[in-house]
C-alpha cells in the first residue's frame, strides 16, 4: 500500500474530499452518456446499438477518470492506472479497429451521398437495391431476393457503380439476321422502330440500331434503349419479344439475344 499511497496521513477533509470528487464523476458521465446518445442519434447511419455501445464507453472512462482524480486527493499515484487505462485503450483500439474502419467509411457514405436507398448499385460482384446503410454495412437486396450486407469500409475503396443516380440506364440487345434480305440500312430503320414502340423504353432518348458487322451470311446489329433504372429486365424481356416478332413479320430469319456472346475468334483467311 505504501507504493501505491504516497502518504499514509489522510485526514478527514481527504477523504470527503476524495468522495465527492468520485461522486461529481459519476453524476458527470450519466450527462455525458445522455449527451453523447441525443448527438448520435442525431447522426445519420449509426444504429441504436453502435449508438448505446460508444455512450455506455464515454461513461465509464468519465467514472474511471473520476475515480483516478479521487484517488490523486488520497496521495494514491495514478500512475498505475495510466499504465492500465493505456493498454486497455490499445486493446480496445486493437479489438474495434474494423467496427471503427466501418463506422467512419459510414459517416462518409451519409455525408457525401455517392448512394441512398433506393438505389440499385453493383459492387464486389452484388448488384441489389439499398435497402439501409447504418454505422456497420450497407444492405442490398438481389434480384433474386437475397439479402447482402456489404461493409461500409469495402465501399469506398471498391469501385460502386450506381445505375439509379443518373435517371435513366442504356442496355442493348444483339439481333443476328440473316444476310441479304434486307440493306444494312433499313434493317437498323425496322429494329430502331420496334424497340422504341415497346412500352418502358423512353422516348426523351430515340432507341438506335448499330451494325457492327456485316458478313456473307448475315448481318449483326446490337440495338441500344434508354429506360427507367429499376425496370432494365422487364424491358428487355419486351423488346427482345419485339424484335423477335418484327424479324418474323418480314421473315427474317434471326436470331435476338440480350445475353450479348463474346466476338468470335475467327481463323485467318476466313470471314
Amino acid at each position: 500500500m505504501g507504493d501505491f499511497f504516497g502518504s499514509s496521513d489522510i485526514s478527514g477533509w481527504d477523504l470527503l474530499i476524495a468522495t465527492l470528487v468520485v461522486v461529481a464523476g459519476w453524476v458527470v458521465s450519466i450527462f455525458v452518456k445522455r449527451g453523447v446518445t441525443a448527438l448520435l442519434t442525431r447522426t445519420p447511419g449509426i444504429s441504436p446499438g453502435a449508438t448505446l455501445l460508444i455512450a455506455r464507453i464515454a461513461k465509464y472512462v468519465v467514472i474511471l477518470l473520476g475515480i483516478g482524480i479521487g484517488l490523486s486527493f488520497l496521495g494514491a499515484s495514478v500512475q498505475p492506472l495510466l499504465a492500465i487505462a493505456i493498454i486497455v485503450g490499445v486493446v480496445i483500439a486493437l479489438a474495434l479497429r474494423g467496427v471503427a474502419d466501418n463506422f467512419a467509411a459510414g459517416v462518409v457514405l451519409q455525408s457525401r451521398h455517392p448512394i441512398k436507398p433506393g438505389d440499385e448499385i453493383a459492387t464486389d460482384d452484388y448488384v441489389g437495391t439499398v435497402l439501409e446503410l447504418n454505422g456497420r454495412t450497407v444492405i442490398l437486396r438481389t434480384a433474386d431476393g437475397r439479402t447482402v450486407h456489404v461493409p461500409n469500409g469495402r465501399l469506398l475503396q471498391d469501385p460502386v457503380v450506381n445505375h439509379s443516380q443518373a435517371g435513366a440506364r442504356r442496355s442493348e440487345v444483339e439481333v443476328r439476321v440473316a444476310a441479304g434480305v434486307l440493306p444494312p440500312e433499313r434493317l437498323g430503320e425496322v429494329l430502331s422502330a420496334a424497340a422504341s414502340a415497346v412500352d418502358g423504353v423512353q422516348t426523351t432518348e430515340p432507341a438506335r440500331t448499330l451494325i457492327v458487322s456485316v458478313e456473307p451470311r448475315r448481318v449483326t446489329a446490337r440495338v441500344q434503349y434508354w429506360h427507367h433504372p429499376m425496370r432494365g429486365v422487364t424491358v428487355t424481356s419486351a423488346v427482345v419479344t419485339a424484335l423477335a416478332a418484327a424479324c418474323a413479320e418480314r421473315r427474317l430469319p434471326a436470331s435476338v439475344t440480350s445475353a450479348l456472346p463474346e466476338p468470335p475468334l475467327t481463323p485467318a483467311g476466313e470471314l
